[in-house]
């Protein structure tokens, strides 16, 4: 074959293979699926894409929506099909694409909201996925509320209980297919259930529904309610199903120490953690230096606080199932770095292993793990109730009495002008049998 017919031929060839990679690419990428996630105050919506996104966005308003422009991308993905509970979000449609090669979504808005889009990675479950968070900023979180039924001006101690991961965070994942979100929820709800129930005492739930929270605005939420506790619940995971049982969590000194570095570097957010205590560091020559001080003070006692709440609710979980870990771990966890707040991480056990898997999807056992870790709390707040609480003003209050021959408990409840009920309760006691020479705590009611 003569040369210049080689040459020709090599070109036709390489434009028809330029061609046909560019017919492949244009439409490389495809919506495999679109999940609405709403929560109180917020929406996450997510695009699960075949392909890492290519993409840009803009807003329009009268009405308002959204509107995204998905590059290199086929497919008529029918939105319909979605269940939307959301109450920011109309409905979700197609529109005409700016070019053949691409598609374009439009979210229509009930408001105008405050937007935030970014692509996420691969990670087990999920493949390429594109995040659309949209923000209500006229929308409030519940308010704390004082205690109606403890008939005492004295405030409830605040307890937030963060159920981990959530919405398109599953959290580790079992063998059976349970997703750890699932289990922190229900688990969570039931210690709520159990706090509020107590006089004196509230719980604030970080969630309440399967959306996702960052880990870094879980304590956020806990400083915005004056929280005295912080209990976040979590089941752990591993690579192999060997490794079994529960374990409590602290913040450890190095994240501390990083934490109260960045702290200090941030003004607005020293004021944040500070509080009424930032107002004593302005103005003066010694500001970094009696800031640190404060804030390394919180620090070292918020700790140890945690530290003793976590051996208390160790010995709780004890009863009810096996430990990973007999004391307190240290890790640098970020739902654990509010300097004023005594916080802990409850890993439930190993989801990852199949008998304790069995266990977390058994509702009466997760029902005496909540039981645990609130019975643990009890017996904290007991020894160290919080300042203007109703419990240290119970404390401050306390009677006691030594059980004499003849004395029996509706007696002595009669004698006091207090009920049995509360007797028991203000001793921990499970039946009505006293013994001579027992010391016994007589509440004032």
């Amino acid at each position: 074959m003569p040369n210049y017919k080689r040459a020709t031929l090599s070109i036709w060839l390489l434009a028809l293979v330029i061609t046909l990679v560019s017919f492949v690419s244009a439409g490389q990428n495809d919506i495999d699926g679109l999940r609405i996630w709403p929560s109180p105050t917020s929406t996450r919506i997510v695009f699960d894409l075949s392909e890492s996104p290519k993409y840009s966005y803009f807003t329009l308003s009268k009405p308002d929506r959204l509107v995204i422009d998905l590059d290199n991308t086929s497919g008529e993905f029918d939105f319909q099909q979605i269940t939307n509970n959301s109450k920011l979000i109309k409905k979700i449609r197609h529109s005409t694409a700016k070019n053949k090669q691409s598609i374009r979504v439009v979210i229509e808005l009930s408001k105008k909201l405050q937007i935030n889009i970014f692509p996420l990675p691969p990670t087990a479950p999920y493949r390429d996925r594109l995040v659309v968070d949209l923000n209500d900023k006229d929308k409030q979180p519940p308010q704390v509320l004082l205690s109606t039924n403890t008939g005492s001006s004295s405030r409830d101690i605040i307890v937030v209980v963060d159920a981990g991961h959530g919405g398109e965070d599953p959290g580790s994942i079992g063998g059976a297919g349970s997703y750890e979100k699932d289990v922190t929820l229900s688990v969570a709800k039931k210690l709520a259930v159990l706090l509020n129930k107590e006089p004196g005492m509230r719980a604030i739930m970080t969630r309440t529904g399967d959306y996702y929270i960052s880990p870094n605005q879980r304590p956020a939420l806990a400083r915005k309610h004056n929280a005295d506790l912080f209990v976040s619940i979590h089941a752990d995971a591993f690579t192999t199903p060997q490794p079994n049982g529960a374990s409590v969590w602290v913040l450890s000194v190095r994240r501390a120490n990083t934490e109260l570095g960045r702290n200090l570097e941030n003004k607005e957010r020293l004021s944040e953690l500070l509080g009424g205590a930032a107002l004593l560091t302005k103005d003066t020559d010694n500001e970094p230096w009696l800031a640190e001080a404060l804030l390394d003070l919180h620090m070292d006692s918020s700790i140890t606080t945690s530290y003793d709440l976590g051996r208390l609710i160790i010995k709780q979980l004890k009863g009810v199932t096996r430990l990973h870990k007999r004391t307190p771990q240290a890790a640098s966890l970020a739902v654990l770095t509010s300097p004023k707040i005594t916080s802990i991480l409850v890993e439930t056990g190993f989801i990852s292993n199949p008998r304790e898997e069995k266990n977390l999807n058994w509702s009466k056992f997760r029902e005496q793990l909540a039981q645990s870790i609130f019975i643990g709390i009890k017996q904290h707040l007991r020894k160290a109730p919080p300042d203007g609480s109703l419990w240290a003003k119970l404390k401050r209050d306390k009677r006691t009495h030594k059980v004499r021959s003849g004395e029996s408990l509706s007696l002595l409840a009669q004698r006091y002008n207090v009920r049995v009920s509360q007797l028991k309760e203000a001793n921990n006691m499970h039946s009505d049998v006293v013994i001579i020479g027992q010391i016994l705590t007589i509440p004032r009611i």
